[in-house]
């Protein structure tokens, strides 16, 4: 292996040609965006600033950030600002973390109806935790939930599943007290086999209703399946197994939540510290093995292969893959998480606004000159991309 790891912006710019080549024409505007947009992420296709130290005078140019949410460099800013705004939700209960996981047959579909698909994923998810949780032989109580999609596994290949982060507890129908989830003997919340089935059941209703309504798209491989008799067939096949909800340990507390938060909700399919080399047209890179009892091993793509499998990630355009419902449901947030306070004699939380960028030129404070260390760099030109080429300024390493 190469002594020098590799990011995933290098493999993008070695071969992008041989993967447009092969599957450019059937990439959709944001696959063929996010490629472009972390081929040239901080680099000097994007332009950026000239900054120079107020002590010794030393210059240093630095290169814009793409804002790509798909792209690994661009988004530890992003979560710092966004866990920052959700540190004012959280209530002093414990949290559980549950996970809904679609079964293969029925996750091939989001190949070619992606928004559908994850948005009756969705859809399904929050009508299944929100019902069972009112139910009074469970929790009885109106609940409030964080929910993320993730689409990957391990091996880059399609696994859609949502990750949901839930108080231990609601509110009772009548506004008056709160109830918390079982603790003893163990913490608890909701029956995962209640939730499979009740899980399973409502997501193929919508499936089969977009169906009907002629919503789904079904080409290549997929296209026996827009006849109606195998397309039900597809359905009953899929109801007579068994769907996967899992149910972890709970948390301890808030600022354990925050610490899980930042992990899962503005992570990409795979980060630039996975990857161990890129040589003679292939990527080598870490993988857990959850069959081997969660072995970690490294794994070779061909390089088109590895660019393939992690665009099948990249989200419709303008799609939210972070949602919350129920009392955390934004219309209705403010006015029941008083009351939930209110409930649990707890203080208000006051909302920490974070200062970070995500653009290396729009730093809050100014950075030390790593000349003498003892200035500060100081903004004295912004810089277009053809200005950029033109200087042919040397690129400053990624520090993120």
């Amino acid at each position: 292996m190469n002594s020098h790891r590799p990011e995933l912006a290098d493999v993008c710019r070695a071969y992008q040609t041989e993967f447009l080549a092969r599957w450019g024409p059937v990439l959709s505007s944001p696959q063929r965006k996010a490629l472009r947009d972390i081929r040239d992420c901080r680099t000097a296709a994007l332009g950026g600033c000239l900054q120079q130290c107020d002590e010794c005078g030393h210059q240093v140019t630095l290169y814009r950030s793409c804002r790509n949410r798909h792209c690994p460099k661009c988004q530890a800013a992003v979560r710092a600002q966004w866990l920052a705004e959700r540190d004012a939700d959280l209530l002093p209960v414990e949290y559980f973390h549950v996970v809904f996981t679609l079964p293969q047959q029925i996750a091939q579909l989001a190949l070619q109806n992606a928004r559908l698909i994850y948005s009756i994923l969705f859809r399904a998810v929050s009508e299944t935790l929100l019902t069972i949780a009112a139910d009074p032989k469970h929790l009885g109580a109106a609940i409030g939930f964080l929910a993320v999609l993730h689409t990957w596994g391990q091996n880059l290949h399609l696994h859609p599943h949502i990750h949901c982060v839930v108080p231990g507890g609601g509110i009772s129908a009548d506004d008056s007290r709160w109830i918390a989830c079982r603790k003893y003997p163990k913490p608890f919340f909701l029956p995962v086999k209640v939730l499979s089935a009740f899980f399973r059941k409502r997501f193929l209703r919508h499936l089969r209703r977009a169906f009907q309504d002629g919503k789904l798209q079904f080409h290549g491989e997929l296209k026996p399946l827009a006849q109606p008799e195998a397309f039900e067939a597809c359905c009953e096949q899929a109801g007579r197994i068994h769907w996967v909800v899992y149910a972890k340990r709970p948390f301890g507390g808030p600022q354990q939540v925050l610490k899980y938060l930042a992990r899962y909700t503005h992570r990409v399919a795979i980060s630039n510290r996975r990857l161990l080399s890129m040589q003679n047209g292939q990527v080598t890179f870490q993988w857990k093995n959850y069959a081997a009892g969660n072995e970690t091993q490294a794994m070779t793509l061909g390089a088109v292969e590895f660019i393939r499998r992690f665009l099948l990630h990249v989200l419709p355009s303008g799609f939210v893959h972070i949602r919350h419902f129920g009392f955390l449901a934004n219309r209705k947030r403010k006015e029941k998480l008083a009351l939930c306070r209110s409930l649990l004699s707890a203080p208000q939380r006051p909302t920490q606004i974070s200062g970070d960028s995500a653009d290396g030129c729009m730093e809050q404070s100014p950075p030390r000159c790593p000349a003498c260390q003892t200035g500060r760099l100081i903004l004295i030109q912004i810089l277009t991309p053809a200005l950029c080429v033109q200087m042919s300024a040397p690129m400053v390493a990624d520090t993120s």
